[in-house]
């Protein structure tokens, strides 16, 4: 046990006096200490119900026979942080978060964890300190929240966002906006699309190191808190087993959640933050690697915002291990991929069918042939951009048009409310890059403000910055080189032209060589937009998209 180290040995004492100080008997100092990572707080949605898990955690920890010790991460919540300074500082959290969990697991020598994310960037910093600290660990989030219900028709948060377009086009009026506002949201848990948060929940099952349900139990289910009861229990078997994140997320591990991310359509964030957690992990994947998982991985569910689906849905078809099962069927899934079940993805999905073929479609009848997210090249994205392509309407799967160019978001979201964006119109959003937002902020507000307005067919968006799960239509995020590394997407100008090709994997800007280089002569790199505190520590460190945006090593 990690543990002897702080408990063990005339020297140590002292340390079993403060131990004794919380109350420990001398029975339990003999057993292992479970480090409880809880990112619990008052204002994420996803997370107020977060104690009531940590508690079950707590009590399974206790039957299997170890000592629990709850400590708490930050959490923001990406739907409050949208479209202010507060979303310059989601991704960064991600760091802090990794980071801090490291340190407490270091300083108090815990023998296993077990992490209790729900939303956005607390999911995959956790995955990255499980994997950087490579103790026995096991996930359990808090689960997604039920959709809401206007006139019979399901909505989410989108629907909201999507809401202030259409209000301000006149399509609704204030009334419908405030009932959207006031149903759209009916309880607590991870918003109830395949946004960031689920994206990444479903991900962490895929990965392995959740137990089977993790991603899709919703958060107001009693079978929830039996998950965490049994997550409490299980990380005793892997203590004694000393199964570590290096035996789960290996290569074939990354390889099967790829396949689930194609599969499901996840959010775009998926590549960013997969990239990242495989970092950690010592796994070598790239941006190419996921255009061949796509290329071969059948697109089977439109979950919300793609389709009319949500979380909800999901959960009674049977979830990540049926998805699993009818992906088998291809031979597409690593069967010897090992879990924190104690068992192999095989074993685990040997009687999970497929539970609602409307919901799940069936192997030999997908949505495409390939899957749900692609990454495009091309001279205005030669390190990549990504694209939610499950998401995006076949009229704008191949575009051209005119450059509009905007230095911010907060600058386009006021040229298309004030209708100054027109049908064949590409949107460049640029200088919100990991160092030059800082922070690669989200933007659903111009992407769903686009939407409501009935123009996410006819006008495409590029940024280097980011776009929320919840985002749909032809949105292209995470364009690398950034602007404020002097990327291409730094010289384009007002009326340029643009090609989107999304079925050929290109992103073009079509401009001659010779008048690129001349604006490239002239560009000068911006100042740092956040001058003091960590966002600017952050700046200085942080990577390209195209790495996952993680820090220099």
């Amino acid at each position: 046990m990690q543990s002897k180290i702080v408990k063990e040995g005339l020297e140590k004492a002292p340390h079993r006096s403060l131990f004794k100080a919380l109350g420990l008997t001398d029975e339990e100092m003999k057993r292992p200490f479970i480090g409880v990572v809880n990112s619990k707080n008052d204002i994420v949605p996803g997370h107020i119900n977060l104690d009531k898990i940590s508690e079950a955690v707590k009590a399974g920890i206790r039957m299997a026979g170890g000592v629990p010790f709850e400590f708490q991460t930050i959490a923001v919540c990406d739907g409050i942080a949208m479209n202010h300074i507060g979303m310059k500082y989601s991704l960064g959290s991600r760091e802090l978060i990794a980071d801090a969990v490291e340190i407490m697991a270091m300083a108090h020598a815990f023998d296993g964890l077990v992490f209790i994310p729900n939303c956005d960037k607390v999911v995959p910093g956790m995955l990255m300190a499980a994997a950087r600290l490579n103790i026995p660990s096991i996930f359990v989030s808090g689960g997604p929240m039920l959709a809401g219900n206007m006139a019979d028709k399901k909505v989410s948060v989108t629907q909201v966002f999507e809401g202030v377009g259409a209000a301000a086009s006149g399509k609704i009026d204030q009334d419908e906006l405030a009932r959207l506002e006031d149903n759209a949201c009916p309880s607590c848990g991870s918003c109830a699309g395949m946004f960031t948060a689920n994206s990444m929940n479903c991900l962490t099952e895929a990965l392995g190191m959740g137990l089977p349900g993790n991603g899709t139990i919703p958060a107001v289910y009693s079978e929830r808190i039996r998950l965490a009861k049994t997550a409490g229990m299980k990380i005793m078997e892997l203590v004694a087993k000393d199964l570590c994140p290096a035996d789960i997320m290996t290569a074939a591990a990354f390889h099967n959640a790829m396949c689930m991310d194609m599969a499901i359509g996840c959010s775009t964030n998926s590549v960013l933050h997969l990239l990242a957690i495989a970092s950690e992990a010592g796994v070598d994947i790239s941006l190419d690697k996921f255009n061949e998982v796509s290329a071969v991985t059948p697109h089977l569910c439109k979950i919300s915002p793609a389709g009319n689906h949500h979380m909800e849905d999901l959960y009674r078809a049977g979830g990540v291990q049926a998805l699993y099962h009818e992906l088998d069927k291809k031979g597409l899934v690593d069967r010897k991929a090992r879990t924190v079940t104690g068992l192999t993805v095989g074993e685990n999905i040997k009687s999970t069918p497929v539970l609602d073929y409307s919901v799940i479609r069936p192997i030999n009848n997908p949505y495409s042939e390939s899957g749900g997210l692609a990454i495009l090249f091309g001279n205005l994205a030669p390190d990549g951009a990504v694209v939610k392509k499950g998401a995006v309407d076949p009229e704008m799967m191949q575009h051209q048009g005119p450059a509009r160019v905007f230095e911010s978001e907060e600058e386009a979201v006021a040229a298309i409310l004030a209708n100054k964006i027109v049908a064949g119109d590409v949107i460049v959003i640029r200088n919100e890059g990991p160092r030059g937002g800082p922070g690669m902020r989200e933007m659903l507000t111009p992407t769903s403000t686009i939407a409501g307005m009935g123009l996410d067919k006819e006008v495409a968006l590029i940024t280097d910055g980011r776009f929320s799960g919840a985002t749909r239509g032809a949105s292209i995020g995470h364009v690398s080189p950034e602007a404020a590394a002097g990327g291409i997407i730094a010289l384009v100008e007002e009326g340029d032209l643009i090609r989107i090709d999304i079925p050929a994997l290109k992103l073009e800007l079509l401009v001659d060589e010779d008048i690129l280089a001349a604006r490239k002569a002239k560009w000068q790199a911006p100042d740092l937009k956040i001058t003091t505190g960590y966002m600017k520590r952050y700046a200085q460190m942080v990577q390209s998209a195209s790495t996952g945006a993680i820090f220099v090593k």
